[in-house]
């Protein structure tokens, strides 16, 4: 047993100072207790321990592009659709040993970060041309290779792609490595599931039907049929274009037909919603599905604004995600998805309520939802929970030697917080010391080798 005590902890009960947090051989809190006398020894002292949240949406193999789509395109006006061509062309040439140095240092930098674990939402399935790998699930391995070097938790969600539209015009260019006919892709996900099982007790699957776009609806129910009551995440109502091919197509907008089609229940995690009605944000609040958030790469995609504020009024779950992994940072994504809503409004304090200060609001939220989304037993400190933790210095000039919600709003809003970051760990793992990984030296040396191999 590991016992790490605290000057200051936030649990599930709210903040408590001088505590114990001892954690079984599993990776599991047995309990949390009262500090012991001075004389009583320690495994680790620390300041502050905070829970670790989930990174629920992450497509790793974009952080090799991170940098590489901000010069103008032939196209005066830019847009999502320009970035995603370029992105098919830079995903053509990636290997699967390149694939998984990529994502280590991906997974590397979300441990540092303060993520705990990662839902990763994989549709890279193929080699060049889509031609499939003699095992369907070899780049679905090699995510899991990439989890198991850096010892972050790992929800792993195969995406199941089957078209480039609504129109169900096929997958061309890069796209032709995510694509897969049903009978296919259950086999690939059957494989999948085997590697996750022999990893980690806390590592776990589900199903990624891409888009209502991607799938047609006799292929979404089946991968409905198949997820059951495991997590079922898919990206839904980004952006003004997928809204008018819904409505051309199927008359009706997205999060509309979806609502009105499925039975959408607390196991699915919607991705982005950044394109709903009034009572479009209203109904998918009541369904208690969780709402993924990806706000530093909705704002470089020219995404739009997540209807945030009346979201949270009507009860309903979010979490936060890297996405695109242009730049991996928790405090980041918190800022940006209250700024969001302060810039929209032209308000102060958006996510604020009278009970908690706008930066608990959000570090309680997202902790809650995207254990929920993964479906991992990590939505706050308390018993029985995984040991998803970080460990913060407070004596600097961020914090302060601050107390209660203010901490969070100065890790959150200050930009520094990423320095007050000492140590976390995942399912009791101790993957950062000292604000670094573990294994950060070999794992960047993979990475910058692999990427004078690509052309970019």
């Amino acid at each position: 047993m590991m016992k790490i005590r605290a000057k200051s902890a936030l649990l599930t009960t709210g903040w408590a100072k001088n505590v114990d947090i001892c954690l079984t051989k599993a990776g599991k809190i047995e309990r949390i207790s009262p500090q012991a006398g001075p004389m009583e020894p320690a495994d680790h002292h620390a300041d502050l321990i905070l829970p670790a949240p989930v990174n629920l949406h992450s497509h790793a193999f974009q952080r090799a592009m991170s940098g590489l789509t901000e010069a103008k395109g032939p196209d005066p006006k830019d847009s999502f659709w320009t970035w995603r061509r370029l992105m098919y062309k830079f995903l053509d040439q990636l290997t699967p040993d390149q694939m998984e140095a990529i994502a280590a240092l991906a997974f590397m930098e979300m441990a540092e970060a303060g993520f705990g674990s990662v839902a990763e939402f994989h549709y890279f399935h193929h080699a060049q041309g889509g031609v499939a790998y003699d095992r369907l699930s070899e780049m679905a391995d090699r995510i899991a290779a990439a989890a198991q070097a850096t010892g972050l938790g790992l929800t792993l969600l195969p995406v199941f792609y089957q078209y480039g539209g609504c129109d169900q015009r096929p997958l061309v260019g890069g796209q032709r490595r995510f694509g897969n006919d049903f009978d296919q892709f259950a086999k690939l996900y059957q494989e999948a599931e085997a590697t996750v099982l022999s990893g980690p007790d806390d590592w776990t699957i589900g199903v990624a039907p891409h888009s209502l776009r991607a799938v047609d609806p006799e292929g979404l129910k089946r991968a409905v049929q198949l997820a059951g009551d495991k997590p079922l995440h898919m990206h839904l109502a980004e952006q003004v274009p997928e809204v008018e091919e819904l409505v051309a197509h199927r008359k009706a907008r997205p999060v509309e037909w979806l609502l009105a089609n499925h039975d959408v229940k607390p196991n699915w995690c919607l991705i982005h919603c950044t394109q709903m009605t009034s009572d479009e944000t209203v109904g998918l609040a009541n369904t208690g599905a969780v709402a993924g958030l990806c706000p530093i790469t909705e704002g470089s995609l020219g995404d739009g604004i997540f209807n945030g504020v009346a979201f949270a009024q009507a009860g309903g779950q979010i979490g936060v995600g890297s996405d695109s992994d242009i730049q991996i940072s928790l405090w980041e994504e918190l800022k940006q998805l209250e700024y969001s809503q302060r810039l929209r409004d032209r308000s102060r304090a958006a996510y604020a309520t009278t009970e908690k200060s706008t930066g608990r609001f959000l570090f309680d939220a997202v902790v809650a939802g995207g254990a929920q989304a993964a479906q991992r037993a990590a939505g706050g400190l308390e018993a029985g929970a995984e040991a998803d933790l970080i460990a913060l210095d407070t004596d600097n000039e961020c914090i302060c030697g601050r107390e209660g919600d203010v901490i969070l709003d100065s890790l959150i809003f200050s930009g520094r917080g990423q320095g007050c970051i000492t140590d976390v760990w995942s399912a009791g793992r101790p993957i950062v010391k000292q604000g670094r990984h573990i294994a950060r030296d070999a794992i960047v040396d993979r990475y910058k080798a692999v990427m004078k191999q690509l052309d970019h």
